[in-house]
């Protein structure tokens, strides 16, 4: 076996990745995403020493999160971006530990991931590939299922960290907690009972998180509105911008203003056409494209520039590489990096404008207009309209589909579903599982749209807070006796602490698909049936039937 990765919902043959990754990492690549965590474990370790006498280490908060986000299914391909970061990771490791000793603190005997040394890119190789390093080193399944669990919450925490920190947002209380979730996983000690225990706590801070996220995003570009965004395309040369950073948004549109360059969303970026900030902008055309899976086709007629700001990163054809840039956490040999902010300075996007001058217009690959906007907010102005809908019987459910898309033809599920869903239901959902769906014609109930977007995957905490504003007002002492069914599609970390999240705030019932993460052993997973009667799908019609009659 020369490599072993099962943290996304595509894992070879529903167990793992073991030659090569079904997302297109290499075997050498995954042994230094798993490197890079031994590593962020061992300085956590030290990092929980610091929190204890309250030293404030935020450059080691920022190695967590970065760190951390690096390693999500499709960031970031670039060896030597995970090389660089490694040597930075143990660089800091080694400082903390200098700053431990002169504030008197006695370190005692350390585990090897808070001690290993390694200087060249060979000797980092060469202890990437130890057994001690990767996820089967855990022997115990049960404590391994939990272990990765929990670290695929964290990574999913860091993603959201890290954008409500672009934003000037931070809550220094979970980079402490990631720190000690971190090396609790290295705590041989513990039972399977802490470490379910500590599972749900990661999930109440990714509710935190989220909400972090939430303020940073609102306080920055105003609340999302209802809004008709255009699929259609101009007669200018152009820039497609995925991902998730709203930041990276806001300096892309300033400086493309009056460069005769129109801006696209594509894929998870498609909320920011709801932010009322980014509206000012007569060069935001609108989005192009579907959900990431279809990048290669879209991609090549879209012509111009294409510019990563997190993950979602297929490996491209050789005929659009040239055009496809990278910044942040997100990285691919031979795309060109965008560099981080310095001294507050917004980042540079000239040579990538200069790039998308000398290209084609977009060619359209389709017309009209979707509907989205739909965050707490502005659900918040429509309750009395809801209310008053599920009062009279016209709305009988909501359905949370919330999640991700993939390129698995058992994800046409949810297409049939939604279609077949009674016409007295309404969707609920966040994130790019969206694609299945939001561009059929599926209505409205008294002028409500039966699909209500909220945005990105992270404003899933819009559907949260939408829930139990209804549980208020329908004064319920139980979120689950609402009218609301949860049937979510996951890919990728980001919907593991969406999850979690989700458990910790007692929703039950909810239903993970096409299929459940090959990191849950069956032990765990029965944990997960008895206390939140946890499920899978199966078909359409029996799904849709026990849905109803919940």
């Amino acid at each position: 076996m020369s490599m072993f990765c099962y943290q996304c919902q595509e894992a070879a043959g529903g167990k793992g990745c073991t030659k090569v990754g079904v997302c297109g990492k290499t075997a050498d690549l995954a042994a230094l995403q798993d490197l890079m965590i031994y590593g962020l474990k061992g300085i956590s370790a030290l990092g929980i020493k610091a929190d204890e006498l309250d030293i404030d280490i935020p450059e080691v908060d920022k190695l967590l999160i970065e760190g951390l986000f690096m390693t999500i299914t499709n960031a970031n391909f670039d060896k030597d971006r995970f090389f660089a970061k490694i040597k930075e990771v143990l660089k800091a490791r080694d400082q903390l530990k200098g700053k431990l000793t002169e504030k008197g603190i006695e370190l005692g005997t350390m585990g090897d991931a808070s001690t290993f040394s390694v200087n060249s890119n060979d000797e980092i190789e060469y202890k990437a590939s130890r057994e001690e390093v990767g996820i089967l080193a855990t022997k115990d399944e049960d404590i391994r299922s939990l272990r990765e669990l929990i670290i695929y919450g964290l990574k999913g925490m860091a993603a959201y960290a890290e954008h409500a920190m672009n934003l000037g947002f931070e809550d220094k209380e979970i980079p402490k907690f990631i720190r000690r979730a971190m090396a609790a996983t290295l705590d041989d000690s513990l039972s399977l009972d802490h470490l379910i225990a500590l599972t749900m706590e990661t999930g109440k801070y990714g509710v935190d998180v989220m909400a972090l996220l939430d303020k940073a995003n609102t306080s920055a570009y105003g609340n999302p509105e209802i809004t008709e965004v255009n699929i259609g395309v101009r007669n200018n040369p152009a820039i497609l911008i995925s991902g998730h950073d709203l930041k990276d948004m806001e300096e892309l549109l300033e400086q493309t203003e009056g460069t005769g360059v129109d801006v696209y969303t594509h894929g998870e970026m498609l909320p920011a056409n709801y932010y009322p900030a980014f509206k000012k902008y007569q060069h935001f055309v609108g989005n192009y494209g579907n959900a990431w899976w279809k990048q290669k086709e879209e991609f090549e007629k879209f012509n111009g520039v294409v510019l990563f700001t997190t993950n979602c990163i297929v490996p491209p054809n050789a005929s659009y590489a040239d055009r496809v840039y990278t910044t942040g956490t997100s990285g691919f040999p031979g795309f060109k990096h965008i560099p981080d902010r310095k001294n507050g300075e917004p980042k540079d996007f000239s040579e990538l404008i200069e790039h998308a001058k000398k290209l084609p217009a977009p060619t359209e690959i389709e017309k009209g207009k979707i509907i989205g906007g739909f965050a707490h907010a502005q659900v918040f102005a429509l309750a009395d309209k809801i209310v008053e809908a599920i009062k009279t019987g016209a709305i009988k459910k909501f359905f949370v589909m919330a999640g991700c898309d993939g390129r698995q033809s058992k994800r046409n599920y949810y297409t049939d579903f939604a279609e077949a869903l009674p016409k007295d239901t309404v969707i609920l959902t966040a994130g790019c599982a969206k694609y299945k769906y939001n561009k059929l014609n599926l209505g409205d109930i008294n002028g409500i749209p039966r699909v209500l977007d909220a945005g990105q995957c992270n404003d899933s905490y819009s559907l949260v807070v939408i829930a139990m504003k209804l549980k208020e007002i329908f004064e319920l002492n139980d979120i689950n006796e609402l009218p609301i069914a949860y049937n979510i599609a996951w890919y990728e970390q980001k919907a593991v602490i969406v999850l979690l999240a989700l458990l910790y705030l007692g929703v039950k019932n909810i239903h993970l698909g096409p299929t459940l993460p090959a990191f849950i052993s069956p032990n765990v997973l029965k944990v997960l049936v008895e206390n939140f009667d946890m499920g899978t799908i199966s078909n359409v019609q029996d799904d849709i039937k026990m849905f109803m009659d919940i």
